[in-house]
């Protein structure tokens, strides 16, 4: 990792320690950091977007598991106190935002521990611990699929192309490299040059903010773009190849992901352009058959009216305001994890490499 991005989530000190997260709602023109010390600073830090992108919303909700435990004393609790409070910290924290499937796949992970330890008998000052271990771990894993992902799709670009991306899957959704600007990161390390268009990603500009801003740490070539030029970038053959993360990923194959890439995806299809989505295989609900089960979280109309504190609707009008849209399996071209590239995109081929 080149050294000049901070970490995007860290954790400080062993148990009774805190998180440190970018405040990404502070980017691109300031860098700053917020300490959260209790729960209620985590699930604030996931619904204003402090910290955004499926991956780190689950590493973040991990740490949040860590710092509302610290609330009761485990030397001197119950069992049933520490099991309450446990619940309440879920709870809460599944409540933050309800389309990223890793927040619930990290929550049930630190659950599962905790219930084991209590099966085998242990006390809340032997679980408190062993709850930070997982969460650490999960932090380091997702390191270590973000930079598999980034392998694997590496080989899918050539030297000089033009590549199109949408809102942020770098390192500011992740731990470290990101998953689709992982392949775009790892292909630079492979001495390939690229040059990266990059969506603006109305409403919240998470392109323009933080895509654009990391790649320029990178010193990628890069041209910002508004959403609705696309499809004039890609008819006067600048663009090869398109990449986007996911949120969620049916087991069809159905991607979620922030509002505007199905349409991406159909803009690719007509250009015969391929579209590659790029997510860890955490990402993957296969208990959906097929995206039309994940649930699009509904944002409010201050985002569209006055963004970035600036009214540029008139008062009263109604707005609609999805935060995510669910792009068709048939229009991926594949879909690239740690453990290898899906290719054609289909229930078949996900749940034999999952």
């Amino acid at each position: 990792m080149h050294s000049h991005q901070p970490q995007t989530l860290q954790w400080n000190g062993a148990e009774g320690g805190y998180l440190t997260l970018i405040d990404q709602t502070a980017l691109p023109l300031n860098v700053t950091t917020v300490d959260c010390r209790n729960l209620e600073s985590v699930v604030h830090a996931i619904r204003v977007l402090q910290v955004r992108g499926a991956p780190a919303i689950g590493i973040a909700a991990a740490y949040g598991i860590c710092v509302g435990l610290q609330t009761i004393d485990v030397n001197q609790c119950t069992m049933q106190q520490f099991e309450e409070r446990l619940q309440h910290c879920v709870d809460q924290l599944a409540n933050s935002r309800p389309t990223a499937v890793n927040l619930f796949w990290a929550l049930q992970r630190m659950q599962d521990v905790a219930q084991t330890m209590r099966q085998a008998g242990q006390l809340p000052s032997q679980i408190m611990p062993a709850l930070l271990n997982e969460a650490l771990a999960i932090h380091d894993e997702d390191r270590e699929m973000c930079h598999a992902i980034g392998k694997h799709g590496a080989t899918l670009l050539d030297h000089g192309q033009g590549v199109l991306t949408h809102c942020n899957a770098g390192g500011l959704a992740t731990s470290e490299y990101g998953t689709a600007l992982s392949v775009l990161f790892s292909a630079q390390d492979q001495g390939k040059t690229l040059h990266v268009f990059v969506d603006e990603t109305r409403p919240l500009l998470q392109g323009a903010r933080l895509t654009a801003w990391e790649c320029q740490q990178r010193n990628i070539a890069t041209t910002l773009i508004c959403d609705n030029m696309a499809a004039q970038v890609m008819s006067e053959g600048k663009i090869q190849t398109v990449i986007t993360g996911a949120d969620r990923i049916a087991a069809n194959g159905d991607v979620a992901n922030k509002i505007g890439t199905y349409g991406l995806a159909i803009l690719a299809k007509h250009h015969q352009i391929p579209f590659y989505v790029a997510a860890p295989s955490n990402t993957f609900d296969l208990s959906l058959s097929t995206g039309k089960g994940i649930p699009i979280e509904q944002r409010s109309s201050d985002e569209i009216t006055q963004g970035f504190g600036t009214q540029t609707a008139p008062d009263g009008i109604n707005t609609y305001n999805p935060a995510f849209d669910v792009t068709p399996a048939e229009l991926i071209t594949a879909i690239i994890t740690e453990q290898g590239i899906i290719s054609p995109v289909s229930s078949a081929a996900i749940a034999a490499l999952l």
